[in-house]
């Protein structure tokens, strides 16, 4: 059999007619199917034995290239199909894309709630707390079952509680990590030091929304254990937070208030750092304001999570972290920092 002599320039023309094809077919990924491409591979075993590897490294070669360059075709389809779309660039929704400047997005910036939970989380952690992310799903036992909660606590009603089809809940509030993070940390005791740790998180709740109340809201956590601790480390270490937060001297006071997690409980206020207790809007002109739900630790909940209740004390408490950062920035609306609006997040660049 007669054999064909190895010339480059029959690779270059395929090469040249396949790129040529390229711009004008509708579905690029047909030219990896070409008669011509397929011709080369059949050219093979024509050559020469000297020429065949030679020959057949050229064509897996240009094989290669067009694969690439389909692929590029393909990518470049679905950018302009979906478009160089700056989301932030003014619309008129009368328009077309092709009518629409679009500009140059701007600079972003730190949401407020996450620019906030920095400073809180860098206050309590000079403080001696450990900072642990809560979850954003979560079980009947963490959610109920290991804070104290009776079988029929309306807590428990699916209209309350946001609960999944598989039986996973939405945590509505931090405290379903308290008996983990004890269990976590109980070793701490045996060594003489205490538990302290903070939790930040989401919480998720069936609200009625309005200005002050969301579906979706952030609290941070907080549980202290160790020997001897009591109400006056309770009232202590949130005084000292809060002042620091706020860059001021506070007073505080509590009241009773019932939780099943604690023994006894409190809901904890603050005099108005905005007014000095003079009255005012932040604080509804009372000159107080209550800022979260504390108390000490239920000996129930410590058992739960293999603390000896008789040998160790400890408190917890949680706080809206949307509530506090309403007040720092003079923010009359809860739903604004879900909204989206540009407008509202350009105020805290």
């Amino acid at each position: 059999m007669a054999h064909m002599t190895f010339r480059f320039e029959d690779i270059a023309k395929v090469h040249a007619d396949l790129i040529s094809q390229l711009e004008t077919i509708d579905d690029p990924a047909k030219l990896l199917k070409s008669p011509d491409l397929k011709g080369l591979y059949a050219l093979i075993p024509q050559q020469a034995n000297e020429d065949k590897a030679a020959f057949g490294q050229e064509v897996n070669a240009l094989k290669s290239v067009i694969e690439q360059a389909v692929a590029d075709r393909q990518n470049a389809a679905e950018e302009h199909k979906l478009g160089p779309i700056d989301i932030t660039a003014p619309f008129d929704e009368n328009s077309s894309l092709d009518d629409v400047a679009l500009l140059p997005a701007s600079e972003g910036s730190i949401h407020p709630l996450n620019r906030e939970l920095e400073r809180v989380l860098s206050i309590f952690e000079a403080m001696g707390f450990a900072a642990v992310e809560s979850r954003q799903l979560d079980d009947d036992y963490h959610m109920f079952g290991s804070l104290n909660f009776p079988d029929d606590h309306p807590a428990r009603d699916d209209y309350d509680t946001f609960v999944t089809e598989e039986g996973l809940i939405a945590p509505a509030h931090t405290s379903t990590m308290q008996n983990r993070m004890m269990q976590q940390f109980k070793d701490n005791l045996k060594n003489g030091d205490n538990i302290q740790v903070v939790v930040p998180g989401r919480c998720f709740r069936n609200e009625d929304v309005d200005a002050r109340h969301e579906h979706t809201l952030h609290q941070v956590e907080g549980v202290m254990v160790g020997e001897g601790i009591t109400v006056g480390h309770l009232i202590g270490t949130l005084k000292t937070f809060l002042e620091a937060f706020y860059g001021q001297k506070l007073e505080v006071k509590t009241q009773p208030a019932y939780f099943p997690f604690v023994e006894p409980g409190f809901e904890f206020s603050m005099s108005c750092p905005f007014c000095n207790k003079k009255g005012c809007k932040v604080c509804s002109q009372e000159g107080w304001i209550e800022i979260l739900g504390c108390g000490m630790i239920h000996p129930n909940v410590m058992r739960e999570a293999g603390i000896d209740p008789e040998a160790f004390t400890g408190f917890a408490w949680g706080f809206g972290l949307d509530r506090l950062v309403m007040m720092q920035y003079n923010v009359d609306d809860i739903r604004w920092f879900h909204s989206g609006k540009i407008e509202f997040m350009e105020q805290f660049s």
